[in-house]
Parts: C-alpha cells; sequence; structure tokens
C-alpha cells in the first residue's frame, strides 16, 4: 500500500457520481450490474458466571448474517432492507435466549470478507496489480491523537499514564508521516460530501486479511486500522464501495461479476441497481415502527 498524489486517476469515476444515498452516488452510476454485500452483525451472549468486576461473563460470540436476525425479529430481508428497520430503530437487539446483536461495521468491509471478493475481483480485470484504493480522510485513526481511548481499573495514577503514553505512542507510529500530513492539506479525490486519499495497491495484497498491519493506516495492537472506502482497477472494469455511513458494501461491474459475487455463500448479498436508495426511508418493506 503506498501513497498517491495522482487524484486525477479518480476524475472519470468522480464525473460518474449519481444520486446522493443511492447506490450510484457511491460507486458511481452506468456499471452493468451492481452487488450489495451486507457487513455481518456482532453477536454475543451472557452466561450466569460473573466476573471479577461483578459482571455477566461473556460465553459465547460470533458474527451473525442479517436473515438470521430478521426471522428471529419477524422482518423481511430483501435488497434494500435496513439494519433499522429489522431492529425497531435500534443499532442493537436483545432476544429471550440471552443473545444480544448490534450492527455491522459502518464503512468498513471486514478484511477478511474483502480477502475473499478479491478472487473475483481478479477474474473481472486484465489490471489486477494496478488496483487504487480511496480511504475517506475524516476517520479519527488517521488524525493526531487517534480515536482509541483508555480504560485503567485497579491500576495507580503513574502507570495509567505511563499506559496511555505507550498507546498514543503507538497510534501515532501507525499513521505513515506522508498519510498525516495528507489527512490535513491533501491532495484529495473531491466527491460529493466526502474526500478521499489515494494509495497503489494490488489485489494480491488484498488477498491477505493482515495487510493493514504495514499499510500505514492506523492498525495497532488494540486498532485493526481503516478499511477501503473505494478500490478500483486501472482498467476501470469494477468499482467496490463502502460508504461511510453504509453498513454494507457496493460491488459495480460486469454481469459476470456480480453474478459470481451474488453466488458465493461467503457474502450476505442482493443484487441492486444504480438508483437504488440505501437511506433508512429506502426499506418499505419493514416500516418504521413495527412491532410483532
Amino acid at each position: 500500500m503506498k501513497f498517491t498524489r495522482d487524484t486525477q486517476r479518480g476524475d472519470w469515476l468522480r464525473h460518474r457520481v449519481g444520486d446522493w444515498a443511492h447506490v450510484g452516488g457511491v460507486a458511481g452510476t452506468g456499471f452493468e450490474a451492481y452487488a450489495r454485500i451486507l457487513h455481518p452483525a456482532n453477536a454475543w451472549r451472557f452466561g450466569p458466571e460473573i466476573d471479577e468486576w461483578g459482571s455477566p461473563r461473556m460465553t459465547e460470540d460470533g458474527r451473525w448474517g442479517w436473515a438470521r436476525i430478521a426471522e428471529r425479529n419477524g422482518r423481511v430481508m430483501h435488497p434494500l432492507v435496513q439494519w433499522r428497520r429489522l431492529t425497531d430503530d435500534e443499532t442493537s437487539l436483545s432476544f429471550n435466549d440471552g443473545w444480544e446483536v448490534s450492527q455491522g461495521d459502518e464503512g468498513r468491509l471486514d478484511p477478511r470478507l474483502l480477502a475473499a471478493l478479491t478472487a473475483h475481483l481478479s477474474a473481472a480485470t486484465t489490471t489486477p496489480d494496478e488496483v487504487t484504493v480511496g480511504v475517506w480522510n475524516g476517520w479519527g485513526e488517521l488524525h493526531d491523537g487517534g480515536s482509541s481511548a483508555y480504560i485503567a481499573f485497579g491500576t495507580d495514577e503513574a502507570e495509567a499514564k505511563r499506559e496511555r503514553a505507550r498507546l498514543e505512542a503507538e497510534a501515532r507510529a501507525s499513521v505513515a508521516p506522508e498519510v498525516r500530513e495528507a489527512v490535513r492539506r491533501g491532495p484529495w479525490l473531491e466527491w460529493p460530501g466526502r474526500e478521499f486519499l489515494l494509495f497503489d495497491t494490488s489485489l494480491a495484497e488484498l488477498s491477505d486479511p493482515g495487510w493493514m498491519r504495514g499499510a500505514g493506516l492506523g492498525a495497532t495492537n488494540d486498532d485493526d486500522g481503516v478499511t477501503p472506502q473505494l478500490l478500483w482497477p486501472a482498467d476501470q472494469s469494477w468499482v467496490v464501495a463502502s460508504e461511510i455511513d453504509w453498513d454494507s458494501t457496493i460491488v459495480a461491474g460486469s454481469r459476470g461479476l456480480v453474478d459470481a459475487v451474488l453466488a458465493d455463500p461467503t457474502f450476505e448479498a442482493f443484487e441492486v441497481d444504480e438508483h437504488s436508495d440505501l437511506s433508512w426511508e429506502g426499506d418499505t418493506v419493514n416500516p418504521a415502527g413495527t412491532h410483532n
């Protein structure tokens, strides 16, 4: 992953921006087909045991697909489904058997899912070694001070101060100097309501979920750093877009690419089009405030 000042390479896509809050507004218009990949929800369950702080001890955790939550909560899965409609306008939901779920990552496709996606992306481009990454310049991890918080239990003030200083130093070192400078001054790829830093990479690099550890994008022992909001190859055959306020990722490209993504059980995906509304109001199948 290498920072580039060549923002003009994104002009072709910027000139194809569609309507705000719609698929074409984040991935560009004019592609043959589009797929929407839902980001898995976080799930956990507490048992009867109590930990040293007097709180219930977590006994199970994992990642759930949205369909599992929809079935449990009497909702309907469809291409424009919205998390808030599945959970009665809540970011998290509790079930009677002790399981709890919370909204999946916004603006971030899990690196393991991105790694799996690279196999399909590679088959749909002639330039797998020439790929551009766009990263939103507003992520806290990329700014001075980062976005992490440190909470100390059972430690004296001096020890807490040393640990805080260690974490802050690690956070500063995790962002490449040229990235930190570009966050403040650019150059950026200008997008409606967004500004992106651009980087050179390859699909081979992204096929390893551990790529973030050496990318200079905020990865530490306590923070995974940031992931791409935009991704496209030099031949402009497809785009992968993870809008920072969405808990889903768009794959735009050929009919064959989208069909491959939809057929892969690794992903919970639906076909959409460039005009699809992915705002909360776009889910008209599961109306707001519905309780069963």
